[in-house]
C-alpha cells in the first residue's frame, strides 16, 4: 500500500475541512452588520409604526393602523408652509452653492494668487461649531442692518454651510477633468464657451447632480444656524424643534415620514437623471 496517495487524501481533507476561526470571524461581522443595520433603520421602522398608531400620545404600545395622523399633518397649515418653505430654501441653496462652487472649481484648477488663503476661508464653517456660527451670521447681518428673512439671512447662512461640502466634492471631480478635451475642441474651432457647454459640463453632469442632491439634503436639515437667523419663518427642523419642546404631538412621526420621502424621492430622481446622463448613445 502507497504512502503518497494516503497523504494527498489528508491534505486535501484538511484543506476542505472548515476552520474554526474562519468561521468565527464569518459570524462576528454577520452578527456586526445585523447591528449595523438594525441601529440604522430601526428608528426609521419605529417611526413608520408610529406615523399608522391609533395613540393620541406618541410611543408603544400599537392600539391599531390608522392614516388620521397623516390628514391632520395635511390640514396643518403652518407644517405645509413650513414644508414648502424647507424644499424651496433647498432648492435654492444647492443651486446658488453648487454655482459658487462650480466657478471657484474652475479658478482653483488654474490656479491664483492667495489660493490656499482663499480654501481656508471657504472650509472655515466646516471648523466652525454650528451654534458659533449661528452667533456669528446673527451679529453680522444685525451691524449690517438685514432684517431675518427665509429667503435673505437664513439663504445666506444655508449656502455658507454648504458650499464647503459641495466644494469638496466638485473640486475633485473638476481637478481630475482631462485638460486635453479642451484643448481638442479649442483646435477644432470650438469658443471658450462652448468647451464649456459642449465639453466640461456634460463630462461632469453627474457630479453636478451629485453635488445639487447633497447640498439639497444639507439645507432640508440644517437646523442650528437656521435657528439663530430665520425670524417669524419656519423650516420643517424648527417646527419639529418647536413642537417638541412644547409637546410631543401625535402627528410628529406622520411629519418625519412624509419628511423623509421627500428626501428620498428627491435622491432617487437625482440618482435617475445621474444614471441616464451616463448612458452613451448608440
Amino acid at each position: 500500500m502507497s504512502i503518497v496517495p494516503a497523504a494527498t487524501r489528508f491534505s486535501r481533507s484538511a484543506a476542505a475541512a472548515p476552520r474554526p476561526a474562519r468561521n468565527g470571524w464569518r459570524v462576528a461581522l454577520t452578527a456586526y452588520a445585523v447591528a449595523f443595520y438594525i441601529f440604522l433603520y430601526a428608528p426609521i421602522a419605529i417611526i413608520v409604526l408610529l406615523s399608522f398608531n391609533k395613540s393620541e400620545t406618541t410611543g408603544l404600545p400599537f392600539l391599531g393602523a390608522t392614516t388620521h395622523w397623516y390628514h391632520v399633518v395635511f390640514s396643518r397649515n403652518d407644517l405645509m408652509a413650513a414644508l414648502f418653505n424647507s424644499i424651496s430654501l433647498g432648492i435654492l441653496s444647492a443651486i446658488v452653492a453648487t454655482s459658487i462652487a462650480f466657478l471657484l472649481g474652475l479658478a482653483f484648477r488654474r490656479g491664483f494668487f492667495g489660493q490656499p488663503a482663499v480654501l481656508g476661508l471657504i472650509l472655515l464653517p466646516i471648523l466652525m461649531p454650528g451654534i458659533i456660527g449661528g452667533i456669528v451670521l446673527l451679529i453680522f447681518f444685525g451691524y449690517l442692518g438685514i432684517r431675518p428673512g427665509l429667503y435673505t439671512t437664513v439663504l445666506v447662512a444655508h449656502v455658507n454651510w454648504v458650499l464647503p461640502f459641495v466644494f469638496l466634492t466638485l473640486n475633485a471631480r473638476l481637478q481630475g477633468l482631462d485638460r486635453a478635451l479642451e484643448e481638442a475642441a479649442a483646435d477644432l474651432g470650438a469658443r471658450t464657451h462652448q468647451v464649456m457647454w459642449r465639453v466640461v459640463l456634460p463630462i461632469i453632469r453627474p457630479a453636478l447632480i451629485a453635488t445639487l442632491l447633497f447640498s439639497f439634503s444639507l439645507s432640508f436639515d440644517e437646523f442650528i444656524r437656521t435657528l439663530f437667523v430665520i425670524g417669524y419663518d419656519r423650516t420643517i427642523p424648527v417646527v419639529f424643534w418647536i413642537a417638541i419642546v412644547e409637546r410631543i404631538a401625535p402627528e410628529l412621526p406622520a411629519m418625519a415620514v412624509i419628511t423623509v420621502l421627500v428626501s428620498t424621492l428627491g435622491s432617487l430622481l437625482g440618482f435617475a437623471v445621474s444614471a441616464r446622463s451616463r448612458i452613451k448613445p448608440a
